[in-house]
């Protein structure tokens, strides 16, 4: 953004000799000044920082001699704003465009460079303040309305790119969300499967404990089952062997000769 041109103080004739002493060695100071600030963009492809701090140098001496010097406290500010001494040079500005004892020419061209100053330092609000500031003192300055128009356009640019960045911060958040609930409820759900497989296998294991004393006590009324048929099985053979016997004393009966008792007639 371009700056504000330099002032040079202006002579009142009507001044006592003394005063005019004064105001001529003031003037003699910013006119060294101004020397050495327009110096310091002498060379295009750099800028002589050296000689934005002896400008100024020079104008602190002018204000030496005039305290209440406004086109030496004005240029104090150029230089120091040039030096990237921004909040400083915004407070000279600040207070040289609330004076009301000068010009309006002279008061917005203090809030004009305020402006830069406050965007430079990315205060596009506070620019945006400071360039109407100027226009209500020169309502004609085009390098103000340019400026004004300028930090309006790049502020709304801001305030869309703030606006896309928190629609998208919300879209972000609400998928964190989702996923954290999609997390959750797959966690629920494998928990509940652990837990279903879990009581399943308590349940079988309780089935079996109440299994085993049913097969312990089926186990003994097996074994006198078992014992029952081997009684039956003896008891049989026991049987068959009497049978067998009686069947051989009948054989040898049959076998030996029978006596015939014969009647006589007598």
């Amino acid at each position: 953004m371009k700056i504000k041109g330099l002032f040079v103080a202006i002579l009142l004739l009507a001044i006592a000799l003394p005063q005019m002493a004064g105001a001529q060695t003031e003037r003699k100071y910013i006119r060294q000044g101004n020397r050495q600030f327009n110096s310091a963009f002498a060379d295009s492809t750099k800028v002589d920082s050296t000689r934005f701090a002896a400008a100024e140098a020079s104008y602190r001496k002018a204000l030496e001699q005039d305290p209440n010097s406004w086109d030496a406290s004005f240029n104090l500010a150029n230089a120091m704003m040039s030096q990237g001494r921004m909040d400083e040079a915004a407070r000279q500005y600040q207070a040289l465009g609330a004076k009301t004892d000068v010009d309006k020419t002279k008061r917005a061209a203090a809030y004009h460079n305020l402006g830069n100053c406050l965007l430079q330092s990315e205060n596009l609000q506070g620019a945006i303040d400071a360039y109407k500031n100027a226009l209500r003192n020169n309502p004609n300055d085009l390098e103000t309305k340019y400026n004004l128009a300028w930090a309006q356009d790049k502020m709304k640019q801001q305030q869309n790119e703030n606006q896309q960045n928190q629609n998208q911060n919300k879209q972000d958040q609400d998928q964190q969300q989702d996923q954290k609930q999609n997390q959750d409820q797959q966690q629920d759900q494998q928990q509940n499967q652990d837990q279903q497989q879990k009581d399943k296998q308590d349940q079988q294991s309780q089935d079996n404990q109440q299994q085993q004393p049913q097969q312990a006590q089926q186990q003994p009324e097996q074994n006198d089952e078992q014992m029952s048929k081997e009684d039956a099985m003896r008891i049989l053979e026991a049987l068959e062997n009497d049978e067998k016997d009686v069947q051989e004393k009948v054989q040898k009966q049959k076998a030996q000769p029978q006596r015939r008792r014969t009647q006589k007639d007598w």
